[in-house]
């Protein structure tokens, strides 16, 4: 399954607040109490009994209707019963005070609950957009691990222009990394179309670059749609891995994307592309020459691919995530949980801020895959 992580179920991303949350719904209790017992206790001069309307107001922000009125009738229980022990209070107009604060606090409630309701149920279309846009990766792929990560650098986000996926095709494994320049609806779209086109050109074509030129089709066609924006400020870089039925290799074509890194007996090397491929919707510009790179992918090699996310994550000294010295650190481990690993260190290294979306995919050659060539499967 895929590792995403979105707003408050947006796990560890930053550090969780719940129970402070939950100690500040009580504040205007606290507030009531308090204020109360101040009141019986001061001098009739201090007269803080004029602040009791202050803690409905506080109630609005945090409390449904119904808790913020009997809270404000409580309010108001609080100061006739104070006129009880001091004369010349003023109890008529913090009454009157109460009661209007109270009966504003209560519509302000209303409003805020509605809007919250709206807020709900727009999230719970952002998570089926991203279930179609970033849907769950096979865990494993004839004796490849293949595992997802995927975190929203917007505090309120679900998706971004970040995406990956993986298939199981008639020519091997074919798996997609990439991100959108900029960000919001139009950086999502432009996802969208790039994953789609893949998900289909990925079983239909039978060579790497076929694919590259149906992704970079679909893009110039969104692209399309917005006329009023300059071509150069919208592409996409990307990179399409492939590794076949039978071999120990893989084939890699990188448009202008952070290049791989593969760890082959705890050492890691950077797959940098032998001549650069323009990114996606650049080639009417620079030209559409791509060059397909291919490299070893024997059992027990993993493969990390990633956005430009988790590269360029800064800590407070404004000093980048060193990713592949991070990686030379790392004992050997499954795919999961060198991406756990991954989300929390970048995490702790952002301070729980991240400027950038994140997405990465790990793979692991298993030592059985080449049992099961052997065997004539299409194990690598």
């Amino acid at each position: 399954m895929p590792y995403v992580i979105a707003p408050g179920p947006l796990r560890g991303r930053r550090p969780s607040y719940a129970g402070r949350w939950q100690a500040a719904r009580l504040s205007p209790l606290a507030l009531t109490v308090v204020i109360a017992a101040f009141a019986f206790s001061t001098p009739r001069e201090i007269a803080l009994s004029r602040l009791l309307p202050v803690a409905p107001a506080l109630a609005a922000a945090m409390w449904p209707v119904i808790p913020t009125l009997l809270l404000g009738a409580g309010c108001l229980l609080i100061m006739i019963s104070l006129s009880f022990f001091y004369a010349d209070l003023g109890t008529q107009y913090t009454s009157a005070a109460i009661v209007l604060v109270t009966l504003a606090a209560a519509y302000a409630s209303h409003v805020r609950r509605q809007r919250e309701e709206v807020l709900f149920h727009i999230r719970l279309v952002a998570d089926a957009a991203q279930k179609v846009l970033l849907r769950p990766v096979p865990c494993r792929i004839e004796g490849v691990e293949i595992e997802s990560l995927y975190l929203a650098a917007q505090e309120q986000a679900r998706i971004g222009g970040d995406f990956y996926e993986a298939a199981d095709t008639p020519y091997g494994i074919r798996l997609l990394i990439g991100d959108v320049r900029g960000k919001g609806l139009s950086a999502v779209g432009a996802a969208s179309a790039v994953i789609s086109c893949f998900r289909e050109a990925a079983y239909d074509e039978p060579d790497v670059t076929g694919i590259i030129h149906r992704l970079e089709t679909s893009i110039c066609r969104y692209s399309a749609a917005f006329p009023g924006q300059d071509l150069p400020e919208r592409f996409a870089t990307a990179i399409i891995a492939e590794i076949p039925p039978t071999g120990h290799l893989m084939r890699l074509l990188n448009c202008g994307h952070p290049p791989p890194l593969l760890v082959r007996d705890r050492e890691v090397h950077v797959l940098e592309p032998s001549q650069p491929s323009p990114p996606l919707n650049l080639a009417p510009l620079i030209g559409d020459h791509y060059v397909i790179d291919t490299a070893a992918f024997s059992p027990g090699d993993q493969l990390l691919l990633y956005t430009d996310g988790v590269t360029e994550t800064r800590d407070r000294a404004g000093e980048f995530f060193p990713l592949t010295d991070w990686l030379r650190r790392q004992e050997p481990m499954r795919p999961r949980e060198l991406l756990d690993r991954l989300h929390r260190d970048l995490v702790r290294y952002s301070g729980g801020r991240l400027s950038d979306d994140v997405a990465a995919l790990a793979l692991r050659s298993s030592e059985d895959a080449a049992e099961q060539t052997a065997d004539g499967g299409r194990g690598l």
